[in-house]
C-alpha cells in the first residue's frame, strides 16, 4: 500500500511515516460520514457547541506535546509552536461563542397572516484541505464553523503535517462527538481530486496554491457545491511620511521574517516614503541581522529552516536573479552558518534597489526575504500595493487614521491592516480577492458559507 512520509526539515530524517487511504477506505469515510451527519444536524445546537468547547479543552492541554511535533514537521522555531495551539483555542472559542447567534433563524419584519423565516441549513459532508504551514490555524478555520452548523467533516492534511490531522480528531473524539462526525484521511493528490468529485461531499475548504485551488474548482465544476479558497499572496506594507518608524520596522520585519516568511498573509514587500527610507532601511537590516539561524528544536533559534531544501533553493533563486537586476542584498549570508545550498536552512535577506520586474516584488516568495521600495506618495504606493495578481492582506503605517482609512478602502486586499500585520482576528471575515481566492471563514460571514439558506413561508390566517 503507498505512503506518505514527512521527511522533517530539521535533519532530514523521516519523522512520521503513514499508509494512503485505499479507494475502500475513503469509500466507507464518506458513507459514515453521511449518515453521521443526518443525525448530528438534529443534535441541538446547545450540545454541539459543549462538545466543541470540551474538544478545545483537551486540545488546549497537549500544548507542549504539539508544539513538539509541528516543530519536527515543518520546522517552527520551538519557542514559538506553543502560540499556534494558543491561536487555535482563540478562533475555536470565539466561533462557538458567536454560533448561537451566527446560525439563529433570520426574523422577518411581521406580516398579519403569515409566519415567514430563514433559517440556515447545514450543507452537509464538508471536505477540508489544509496546508502544513499554519496547519491548525487553518484548520479550525473551516472545521469548527463547519461542525457547529451541523456539518460532518472531512480533514485531509498536508503530508507534512499528517500528526495535526490525528490530533484534531482525537480531541474532538474525546469530547464526546458522535463516530463519523470527524474524521481524517491521508490521501494521494489523484485521490483527494476524486474525492472533490463525489456525490457525497458538498462544500470543500482549501488553502494552499493558486494552482491547488485551481485544481479545486475543476475537480467540482459541474457540480454546483460550494467551494472556500483561501490562497496565496503577495501581501504589501506601506510606511507612511508620519508612521512611527520604530514601530513600523518590528512590526513589517516580524510579518516579513516570522515561520521563516512562509506565511499567506506575511509581508512580502514593502513600500517606505521617501522621507523615512533610508532610516527605515538602516534599521530594519539591523534588526534582520539580529535573527538567529538554527534547529527549530533549538530553544535560541529565531529563524528556521524552510519546509523543505526546494523551497529555500526557490527563494534563493528569486533573490540571485534581483541582485543580478540591479538589487541590493545588505544581509551576507556568510553571517549565517548553517545557511547551505541543497538544505532547508536559509538565511534572513533584505534587497533594496528593486521593481516589480523583479519576481522577488510580484510572485510570492513564501521565504525569508523582503525587499523594501522607496514611494514618493500615497498615490505612488497605491499604485504599487494594487500592482499584484494577489490580494490577501495589507498594511499600513500612519498617526493619521482618516488618511490611512482613505487610502484604506482603495486597496485590493480582503483584510487592510493600520499600524499592523499577519494576524487574524476571528471576529472579521477572513477573504482573499483576486488569486488570493474566493469565499470565508471566521466571523458570523463565515458561517454563511457552511450553511444554505431556506425560507419558510407559512399563511397562517384562512
Amino acid at each position: 500500500m503507498a505512503k506518505l512520509q514527512c521527511i522533517s526539515p530539521i535533519d532530514g530524517s523521516v519523522y512520521v511515516e503513514r499508509e494512503l487511504a485505499s479507494a475502500e477506505q475513503i469509500s466507507a469515510a464518506l458513507e459514515r460520514a453521511e449518515q453521521a451527519q443526518r443525525q448530528w444536524k438534529k443534535t441541538s445546537l446547545a450540545k454541539r457547541i459543549a462538545i466543541a468547547r470540551k474538544a478545545v479543552e483537551f486540545f488546549s492541554a497537549q500544548e507542549a506535546e504539539l508544539a513538539n511535533e509541528l516543530c519536527w514537521m515543518m520546522g517552527r522555531p520551538i519557542r514559538y509552536g506553543a502560540g499556534e495551539v494558543r491561536g487555535f483555542v482563540e478562533r475555536a472559542s470565539y466561533m462557538a461563542d458567536i454560533a448561537e447567534s451566527a446560525l439563529a433563524d433570520i426574523q422577518l419584519p411581521e406580516k398579519p397572516g403569515f409566519t415567514r423565516f430563514i433559517r440556515r441549513e447545514p450543507l452537509g459532508v464538508a471536505l477540508v484541505i489544509a496546508p502544513w504551514n499554519y496547519p491548525y490555524l487553518t484548520a479550525v478555520n473551516a472545521v469548527l464553523p463547519a461542525l457547529l452548523a451541523g456539518n460532518s467533516v472531512l480533514l485531509k492534511h498536508s503530508a507534512q503535517t499528517p500528526l495535526c490531522a490525528e490530533r484534531m480528531v482525537a480531541a474532538f473524539d474525546a469530547a464526546g462527538l458522535p463516530s463519523g462526525v470527524f474524521q481524517y484521511l491521508h490521501l494521494s493528490h489523484a485521490d483527494t481530486e476524486q474525492l472533490i468529485k463525489a456525490p457525497a461531499v458538498q462544500h470543500v475548504s482549501f488553502t494552499g496554491s493558486v494552482p491547488g485551488g485551481a485544481m479545486v474548482e475543476q475537480a467540482a465544476a459541474g457540480r454546483f457545491i460550494s467551494t472556500g479558497l483561501e490562497l496565496g499572496g503577495k501581501d504589501p506594507a506601506y510606511v507612511r511620511a508620519d508612521a512611527d518608524l520604530a514601530h513600523a520596522v518590528e512590526t513589517t520585519i516580524d510579518g516579513a521574517f516570522f515561520n521563516s516568511g512562509q506565511s499567506c498573509c506575511g509581508i512580502e514587500r514593502i513600500y517606505v516614503h521617501a522621507s523615512l527610507y533610508d532610516a527605515f532601511v538602516e534599521q530594519a537590516v539591523a534588526l534582520v541581522k539580529q535573527y538567529r539561524l538554527g534547529r527549530s528544536d533549538d530553544p535560541e533559534t529565531t529563524l528556521g529552516p524552510l519546509v523543505r531544501a526546494e523551497a529555500a533553493e526557490f527563494v534563493r533563486g528569486q533573490i540571485n536573479e534581483a541582485v543580478a537586476a540591479g538589487a541590493t542584498a545588505h544581509i551576507d549570508p556568510a553571517d549565517f552558518a548553517l545557511d547551505k545550498p541543497g538544505t532547508a536552512y536559509l538565511a534572513p535577506q533584505v534587497l533594496t534597489g528593486v521593481d516589480h520586474s523583479m519576481r522577488v516584488m510580484s510572485e510570492e516568495s513564501f521565504g525569508p526575504v523582503v525587499g523594501i521600495q522607496k514611494v514618493a506618495d500615497d498615490a505612488e504606493a497605491l499604485r504599487l500595493m494594487n500592482d499584484s495578481e494577489f490580494g490577501l492582506t495589507a498594511a499600513i503605517f500612519s498617526q493619521d487614521e482618516d488618511a490611512a482609512l482613505a487610502l484604506a478602502d482603495q486597496v485590493e486586499a480582503g483584510t487592510v491592516f493600520l499600524n499592523r500585520c499577519d494576524y487574524l482576528d476571528p471576529a472579521l471575515a477572513w477573504t482573499g480577492v483576486k488569486n488570493s481566492g474566493h469565499g470565508c471563514t471566521l466571523s458570523s460571514v463565515g458561517f454563511e458559507h457552511l450553511t444554505r439558506p431556506k425560507s419558510f413561508h407559512f399563511k397562517t390566517r384562512l
